[in-house]
C-alpha cells in the first residue's frame, strides 16, 4: 500500500511590523519557542521542537538574514520542510510573510488554521498588525 505524500502549500500574511524583529522570532530558538512550539532546543545544530508529547527535529537548510529561513525536517518519511520568507514593500510600509509548508490534502484546512493562529500570536507578541490573513 502506497502512503500518500504531503503536498506543498503556501500561505501569505500581510502585516505591519519590523522585518528585523520578525526575523528574530522566525529564526531563533527563543523566538520560535514564544509562538511556534512549546520549547525549542538546539543540540549540535539540530533544532528539537516540542509540543505536548511530540518532538520533531529539523536543521536550518538555508537562510538569508532578515529575508528568509528554511527548516528541513529530519527523521521524517518524506523530504519536507517549512520556510518563512519576508517580502518588504518600503512604499507602503507593509510586509508579506510567506509561509511554505507541507500537509496531506485532508489535513490542509487544519494546518492552515494552526498557521493562522500561530502567526497572529507572533504578531501580537512583537506588536505587529495583521492587515490580511492567509490566502
Amino acid at each position: 500500500m502506497k502512503t500518500e505524500e504531503p503536498q506543498k502549500y503556501v500561505l501569505e500574511y500581510i502585516f505591519i511590523a519590523s522585518p528585523k524583529l520578525l526575523y528574530h522570532y522566525l529564526s531563533t530558538e527563543l523566538g520560535l519557542a514564544e509562538w511556534f512550539a512549546e520549547k525549542v532546543e538546539n543540540v549540535d545544530g539540530v533544532l528539537h521542537f516540542f509540543w505536548e508529547d511530540t518532538e520533531l527535529k529539523a536543521i536550518v537548510d538555508s537562510k538569508k538574514e532578515n529575508e528568509f529561513i528554511r527548516f528541513k525536517w529530519i527523521d521524517e518519511s518524506f523530504d519536507t520542510y517549512f520556510e518563512f520568507r519576508i517580502d518588504s514593500d518600503s512604499v507602503y510600509s507593509e510586509n508579506t510573510l510567506v509561509v511554505t509548508d507541507f500537509a496531506l490534502a485532508e489535513d490542509f484546512q487544519d494546518s492552515k488554521m494552526v498557521w493562522d493562529a500561530a502567526i497572529k500570536k507572533m504578531l501580537r507578541i512583537i506588536g505587529g498588525k495583521l492587515i490580511s490573513p492567509s490566502m
